[in-house]
């Protein structure tokens, strides 16, 4: 082998490498984030907490709308105080202001950052797609609560005001997407 052709099979090596690093960032980003509540990111829980502390938190309800998004989507209740591990349930309202069917899914974090890993969700609208019909208004749940384990994190323990923030984007509904692909031909 040629001192040209191990360069270039080196060459070759760092872009398939970079290539694959590349492809894997955003899966590996978005399981991080879940994993440690980085960037803001709420948690998935089964059930409500068993522990419910005499602490208090306020949280703070945000919505937004991509633009180019036709619809009004807006918190039902700008914040509500809970106490720490206490269930909480709050309403968010989306029409569509379109005279055409409109699919959406909605993005969430909560600010501060450092609270992503405490703000555990039970149940919410965020974890499907939602389409609304020409007109349609649709009152949406979301069911959380703030772990007990916030006030003994070093970092975080001094948390008592969290906000909650949904951006609703466009999105292609799953079936359109299937009935819109191309049919394996089988012979």
């Amino acid at each position: 082998m040629t001192r040209e052709t191990r360069t270039v099979a080196a060459l070759v090596g760092v872009v398939v490498t970079m290539g694959a690093l590349a492809w894997a960032a955003v899966p590996f980003y978005n399981w991080f984030c879940r994993v440690t509540g980085f960037g803001g990111t709420t948690q998935v829980a089964d059930s409500a907490s068993e522990v419910v502390l005499d602490e208090v938190v306020r949280v703070r309800f945000d919505a937004n709308v991509e633009p180019g998004l036709d619809w009004t989507f807006r918190p039902m209740q700008t914040r509500m105080d809970l106490k720490i591990g206490e269930n909480g349930l709050a309403f968010y309202e989306a029409i569509n202001n379109s005279d055409e069917p409109i699919t959406g899914t909605a993005s969430y974090n909560v600010a501060p950052e450092v609270s992503g890993y405490y703000f555990d969700k039970i149940q919410c609208f965020c974890f499907n797609e939602q389409t609304l019909q020409p007109g349609e208004r649709v009152e949406m749940p979301v069911s959380f609560y703030v772990d007990p384990e916030l006030v003994n994190d070093r970092d975080a323990g001094w948390v008592r005001d969290i906000t909650l923030s949904y951006t609703f984007h466009r999105t292609e509904p799953k079936q359109a997407a299937l009935d819109a692909a191309p049919a394996d031909n089988v012979n």
